[in-house]
């Protein structure tokens, strides 16, 4: 697959608020643009002042750098296979003031400083569709994104051998890709939670958190789903969510497994 290699033009980017404001997101007018599933995912992790994370496919930069804002003092990089993605992540981060490496790199085939180290929490937002059964998007960024070319069970194993002891694997993803997550991470990890998040009351989960942990022995915890949105359908504020998680998305609040909204 050919990337785009020269970095995105002024005019290509528009720039986003995350956070309520906190962070200003430059993105690709046309390409890859992250919603909330990255910001969701940030809220979620566990992560402490000093320990080391590291993203995987991190784009343009917003999963990190969301964690970065809630959590200060982090050691935090990110690897990105598109040149350009990897050089607005950097750029990103550079313009809010967040401690973010970017490698521009494949992930099952990581530089030998990325393969020397081990981090605390690795994060990642794979892609969600495989293209086997879907269609591709006609953007090559927005499709890097979107559509999978590495296997989803290469994202795991990567993140268990790059997880020091006791260090916690963090994902989001589609329900349905929820039994092949389960069936790679068993044989890796351990102490696997998975949280649904459901669009609406009475609805069946749209996408899940997991989180799993090197040389972890708890039981397996389904936790009850969160509802993102209040009432019934779309009113006249398409944006209706639920008290929690509008805490997450505008004041960068964390997201615990197992919270109610």
């Amino acid at each position: 697959m050919t990337f785009r290699t020269e970095r995105f033009a002024p005019h290509e980017l528009s720039i986003d608020a995350f956070l309520g404001g906190a962070l200003q997101i430059a993105q690709p007018v046309k390409g890859y643009r992250a919603g909330v599933d990255p910001v969701l995912l940030a809220a979620s992790v566990c992560a402490r002042a000093g320990q080391r994370v590291l993203e995987l496919g991190c784009g343009g930069g917003v999963a990190s750098l969301c964690l970065g804002a809630r959590v200060a003092g982090l050691v935090q990089q990110g690897i990105e296979v598109q040149p350009a993605y990897a050089a607005l992540a950097q750029q990103n981060a550079r313009t809010n003031g967040i401690a973010l490496e970017v490698t521009c790199g494949d992930l099952t085939d990581l530089s030998e400083p990325l393969r020397s180290r081990q981090f605390d929490h690795i994060i990642a937002n794979p892609p969600y569709f495989d293209r086997s059964r879907s269609i591709a998007a006609a953007d090559l960024g927005r499709e890097t994104g979107l559509g999978e070319t590495t296997p989803l069970s290469a994202w795991i194993v990567v993140a268990a051998k790059r997880l020091a002891p006791k260090g916690h694997a963090h994902f989001v993803q589609r329900v349905d890709r929820l039994p092949e997550i389960l069936s790679t991470l068993r044989a890796r990890l351990g102490s696997i939670e998975v949280q649904p998040l459901s669009a609406r009351a009475g609805r069946a989960p749209h996408l899940v958190l997991v989180r799993a942990k090197k040389d972890g022995r708890a039981d397996f915890i389904l936790h009850a789903p969160i509802v993102v949105h209040r009432g019934a359908a779309h009113g006249e504020n398409a944006k209706d969510y639920n008290l929690l998680i509008e805490a997450v998305l505008r004041q960068g609040a964390a997201l615990p497994f197992g919270g109610t909204a």
